[in-house]
């Protein structure tokens, strides 16, 4: 037998132990190398400053115009119209358009009737347009895509032409309107100075306005406000 001092042996215990904190050491340094490389925050710092995007208003610079079916015209009435004069609206982003803005009030906005000329002799046909100005202090929404459009010629009591009869196609467009602004149409609608109903619209032989003087008043509607006054015509 030596006679050296018997080491002291640990139990199975305490190695376990150890190994176990070995392991969990390892584990530890690993997610730290993980973090540092993939970094996952950086997509969470993306989102964030990212969100998803709220629907964008735009501000008004011109009036989409409604398009109608016009039949061919009978020989008393001009050339069928430029369809030229039928135009999209265009409009602008704008950097002050917030969801905040409630809808435009009758009692703030002003909508008028135009007309290219007071006096028509034969042969011309009125071009007719709208005007929209927000008189009010604060920014308003309103819908002045052509489904929200009407065009009316009457004489007298007697209803005439409807823009509405024979659109085609009507669609929305909400813009932001701000507070002053005023608006018209992109381009001129044109009235073939005939009668309108819905029935006859593909029809070429629809009757025809009289002239020699004869007074005609354009009324005229967006979004669900009408104009005040109408504006009157003379045709001959």
């Amino acid at each position: 037998m030596s006679g050296g001092t018997p080491r002291n042996r640990h139990a199975s215990s305490v190695y376990r132990r150890r190994r176990l904190v070995v392991l969990l050491s390892l584990v530890v340094v690993a997610g730290l190398v993980w973090l540092l490389i993939a970094q996952p925050w950086r997509g969470a710092a993306i989102l964030a400053s990212d969100p998803t995007p709220t629907p964008t208003e735009v501000a008004a610079t011109d009036l989409p115009v409604p398009e109608t079916t016009t039949p061919a015209p009978t020989p008393s009435v001009s050339p069928t119209p430029d369809t030229s004069a039928v135009a999209a609206a265009s409009a602008t982003p704008s950097a002050s358009a917030t969801p905040s803005a409630k809808p435009c009030v009758a009692r703030d906005v002003t909508v008028e009737a135009l007309t290219d000329l007071d006096t028509y002799e034969a042969g011309q046909n009125p071009l007719l347009s709208i005007r929209l100005t927000n008189n009010g202090t604060a920014d308003c929404t309103l819908n002045v895509g052509t489904s929200g459009q009407a065009f009316t010629i009457v004489s007298g009591s007697d209803v005439w032409w409807r823009s509405t009869d024979c659109q085609t196609e009507p669609s929305d467009m909400v813009v932001l309107l701000a507070a002053g602004q005023s608006v018209t149409s992109a381009a001129p609608l044109t009235w073939d100075r005939t009668r309108s109903s819905v029935s006859s619209c593909a029809d070429s032989n629809r009757q025809t306005a009289p002239g020699g003087g004869a007074s005609y008043n354009l009324g005229v509607e967006i979004g669900g406000i009408a104009s005040t006054q109408s504006k009157q015509i003379l045709l001959y």
